[in-house]
């Protein structure tokens, strides 16, 4: 199972599944598609939009998990 983590790059995230984008986004990260973004670790993302990584992190496994079922 793909699982990722806050240490891991936004490239990183949206090489695993690009489905995982519309979440990104929903939890207000509009810039994903920026070549600087990709570099960019998922906590670093999260820092600068004011959101706690590990909720994030959470809620992609878990889509991760059931699409995989």
């Amino acid at each position: 199972m793909n699982t990722v983590n806050g240490d891991m790059t936004m490239g990183e995230i949206l090489g695993i599944d690009a489905t995982i984008a519309p979440i990104l986004m929903a939890a207000g990260m509009h810039c994903i598609g920026c070549p600087s973004a990709q570099g960019e670790t998922l906590e670093q993302a999260a820092l600068v939009h004011g959101i706690e990584v590990e909720p994030l992190v959470d809620q992609i496994n878990e889509y991760l998990a059931n699409k995989e079922k």
